[in-house]
């Protein structure tokens, strides 16, 4: 199974949204499922098909996230970050200015979707593989 060493040494190699989806194939050849990454702190569960379960403790100081939902605002930022126009961490402020509390990786789907505090799907979108 997948270590945290292993995710970690994976995502050292991501330097901007442009990077992520090579990142996320590094990932599912290591057998994650799926995983969640939690704007507020930016601790990220990442789950395998036998319940296993390996988390990246938090990173950073707690951020506070809006509760109100910049759905516009946010997807423009996210395609900002996705040309890798910004580095994670100005990606992950901005995910909380715009009301987003975290995102769900589906490794069978190749989907990626974002929530806000109150779990309401956002955005769904498809990984490019």
């Amino acid at each position: 199974m997948f270590t945290v060493e292993q995710i970690k040494t994976a995502h050292s190699k991501v330097k901007s949204g442009a990077d992520f989806p090579a990142y996320i194939k590094e990932i599912k050849s290591l057998g994650v499922t799926h995983y969640e990454a939690y704007v507020t702190d930016g601790h990220i569960d990442y789950h395998a098909s036998d319940n296993y379960t390996a988390t990246v403790p938090a990173k950073y100081e707690p951020l506070a996230i809006s509760d109100t939902t910049k759905i516009e605002e946010f997807k423009a930022e996210l395609l900002a970050h996705q040309q890798g126009k910004t580095d994670y961490l100005t990606f992950i402020k901005m995910c909380a200015e715009t009301g987003i509390e975290k995102w769900e990786i589906c490794m069978d789907k190749m989907t990626c979707t974002y929530y806000d505090k109150a779990g309401n799907e956002i955005l769904v979108e498809q990984i490019p593989q």
